[in-house]
């Protein structure tokens, strides 16, 4: 085997190892806060059970995804409709921000 080969196959392994420890981690503080907190979207109020419950998301007030105290604190339930409008408005508010300076 060559050592680009060996390297590429190293790399791709290292890229594995990785998703699955930021996909381990993700699910850790999404069952964390589904424990902690009604199966309720914060911004809609619709009520969420059984296999629906996988439509209720984890959002980080703060949009900082690594910022997870073990009070929740910076989490929230929301819908996917309320979480992706969420990311939306928070997009356009650095979008406009950046472009009126």
């Amino acid at each position: 085997m060559s050592s680009a080969t060996s390297s590429a196959a190293a790399t791709a392994r290292l890229d594995r190892i990785l998703a699955d420890a930021k996909r381990d981690k993700d699910m850790g503080y999404r069952d964390k806060a589904l424990r902690m907190y009604p199966h309720v979207c914060g911004r809609c109020a619709r009520e969420f059970a059984g296999k629906r419950l996988s439509e209720l998301t984890v959002h980080h007030r703060d949009h900082n995804h690594d910022n997870n105290p073990q009070d929740g604190s910076n989490w929230e339930l929301l819908c996917l409709y309320c979480h992706d409008n969420e990311h939306s408005r928070y997009t356009d508010q650095q979008y406009f921000s950046e472009g009126s300076t």
